[in-house]
Order: C-alpha cells, then structure tokens, then sequence
C-alpha cells in the first residue's frame, strides 16, 4: 500500500471517487505500466489482490461502466504537471482511429508541444468513423479555453483535415493565433483578381525550400496568410496562418509531436488499440488513465535524463536519442515494479516527479 501513496495523494483533489475507486485507478495504471497493455485481462494480473483473477477483471470492468470521472480535473492535472509556469503553449488537436471488430473507435484529441512529444489533455470520443467537423472541433477547443483561457495559446496547429473556413473565422474572433495546413488545390482569391489554385503561388519552389507569400489572401471566405515548402522528395506543403508567416512552417513541424503521442499510445508504449472496449464514455476514461500514464512516464524519464544523459545513435546520415523521455521512464518504472522495488529510494523519486510546485508569487 505505501507504494501506491503518493499517487494517491498526487492525484487527491483531481481525480474524484471514493478511496476506494482511487486506490483502483492507482493499481490499474501501475498493472498497465508493468504490463505495458491496456488490455484489462492483463491488467487484472497485475493487480495486487487476494481475489480470483476473475473478481478482479469484473472490478475493473464495473469501475469503468460506473465510475464518473471528471475528465477536466484530469486535464487541469495534466496541465500544472506541466505547464502552469509556461506564458504560452502551442494546442495540437488531430484524430487515431481504429476498429474493434466492425466498430470504429475514433479518439478526437487535443495535446499541448512539449519536448518533442506531445502532452494529452482533453480529448472526445466521436461516435462515428469520418473526420471531424466544425461543431466538434469548436467544442473541444473551447473546452480548453474555458479552463485555461485563450491567451495562453500562442497557435493552434492541425493537418489538412482541419482547414476550413468555419474554423478560422472562430479561432480569428477568439484572438487565437493557428497554423493549419491546407490542400494545395484550396482556392485563394488575392486582392480583386481573378481566383488562384494556392499550388500556383508556390509552384516555383525546389526540394527543401521554403518561401512566405506575405500579401493576405482570402481562401474560404477568411483572410490568411500563406507560407510553403517542398520536402526533399518534392511534396508541397502550405499552411495557412492568422499572423505573420515569417516562422509559420518551423512552427507547423511541431504538430508532429501529436503523432508521436499517437505512437507512444499505441505499439510504442501501451498499444491501446488492444481494448476492447467500444462504449464512447469507458474508452475515454480509458485514455485518461493512459494519459496520467504517459505524463508519469515521461516525467520519470526527463528526471533520469539528468541523471544519465540519454545516448545517441546514428541513423542514415543523422544522429536520434536512443529514447524518448517517455520510452526512458517507461522502462525505469516497469523495471521497479518487476524488481519488487516499489519501496526504495529510487522509487520515492520517481513519485517526487509528480509533485506540483506552485508558481512563484503565490501565497
């Protein structure tokens, strides 16, 4: 039980329940941390527990069904963990996908930049297998700036998917700066000339430049700006921005970190795609206790990264961390809790890293 102590008492006034359905989070995210699997067959193995195996599975199955969880004391966790002292943050909202049988689960998720890997924050569960829409998209950005406000976020980035007129027009009234992607065959109309395919204005480009087309335009009805770049194997990326476009493809190339939380969520770290779960409101308390297990992991490995540096490889002509924060911690934690090793020092400062620090100034 003391293993399991300062969790609690991290988590104490976030995550609301009894002590009861508390200490249940606890034991399930340290068996999915140990089997590294949200699979809750497994998970129930690793549950500390004098009951059948089968108790515990039905205990899990049943906190999922009937607990209520507030998932915007999750995300305010998730955020003072991380970003209470930060002036500003870039939001990267972008969708995973994936069936169970014939059900698609579509997780909608909104993340914040962090160190190459994107932090989870809030997310929605659309009950449907196509993209998101306008509707959605407002309503889980607006989410966020009801909790932590709209000057906080120096831009919202996302992927073609996201580039539409309604979308702009709102970020453009809340004050919110965005970099989005757009399609090159998007049609733009500059000044009161004729109307342009946005390929055109960056057709003279070469493999691996980049150029801003600093004169506004109006794609969609919404006046942007345009900045470009063709990769090395010629593909052409536009994206459109409310502000000026000088750094707006270097700031774009951070949404990549969604991706790699994608990845880190999935087969590089706790393959959610092996629920099976398909009810919307279970999956996304589900993604809650894979997001307090991420944030953890992640802070655990930053913390041992001072310690012992994490080493380079090469690969090709380049040189990659051998891990991820997030990898580094993950490992650190699995080790402990296989080793029985849940009780040391060692153990004590991986839950040190939970503790969150008010700003300075603050009574």
């Amino acid at each position: 039980m003391k293993s399991i102590n300062g969790l609690l008492e991290s988590l104490n006034g976030y995550l609301l329940g009894n002590k009861a359905r508390r200490t249940c989070f606890v034991h399930m995210l340290l068996g999915m941390i140990g089997t590294r699997t949200v699979n809750l067959q497994e998970i129930a193995l690793a549950c500390p527990s004098k009951a059948k195996i089968s108790s515990r599975y039905r205990r899990l199955q049943r906190f999922f069904a009937f607990f209520n969880m507030d998932l915007s004391k999750i995300a305010c966790w998730l955020f003072d963990l991380y970003f209470r002292d930060q002036k500003q943050i870039y939001v990267l909202i972008d969708r995973t996908n994936w069936y169970v049988g014939k059900k698609k689960i579509n997780v909608f998720m909104l993340s914040i930049a962090y160190e190459g890997l994107a932090i989870p924050i809030l997310w929605e569960l659309l009950e449907k297998a196509g993209c998101s829409n306008f509707e959605e998209q407002r309503k889980l950005l607006n989410r966020f700036v009801k909790l932590f406000g709209s000057k906080k976020i120096a831009g919202v980035l996302a992927d073609r998917e996201f580039g539409n007129g309604k979308l702009f027009n709102w970020l453009t009234k809340k004050e919110i700066p965005f970099y989005i992607r757009i399609k090159e065959g998007s049609v733009a109309k500059i000044g009161e000339k004729k109307l342009w395919k946005i390929k055109k204005i960056f057709r003279d480009l070469k493999s691996n430049e980049k150029k801003c087309f600093h004169m506004a335009v109006h794609i969609f009805g919404q006046k942007v700006f345009l900045a470009g770049s063709r990769s090395e194997r010629g593909e052409l990326m536009i994206v459109a921005t409310n502000r000026s476009p000088k750094n707006a493809i270097a700031i774009y190339l951070r949404r990549w970190e969604i991706e790699s939380l994608f990845q880190s969520l999935k087969g590089r770290g706790f393959r959610f795609e092996e629920t099976h779960m398909t009810h919307p409101e279970r999956i996304a308390k589900l993604v809650a206790l894979l997001a307090v297990g991420f944030a953890w992991s992640h802070k655990v490995g930053e913390w041992l990264a001072l310690k012992k540096p994490i080493m380079f490889k090469r690969f090709r002509d380049s040189q990659r961390p051998q891990y991820t924060f997030f990898r580094y911690g993950l490992d650190c934690l699995r080790n402990l809790i296989f080793q029985g090793k849940c009780h040391g020092k060692e153990w004590k400062q991986c839950l040190q890293v939970l503790v969150i620090t008010e700003p300075e100034g603050s009574l």
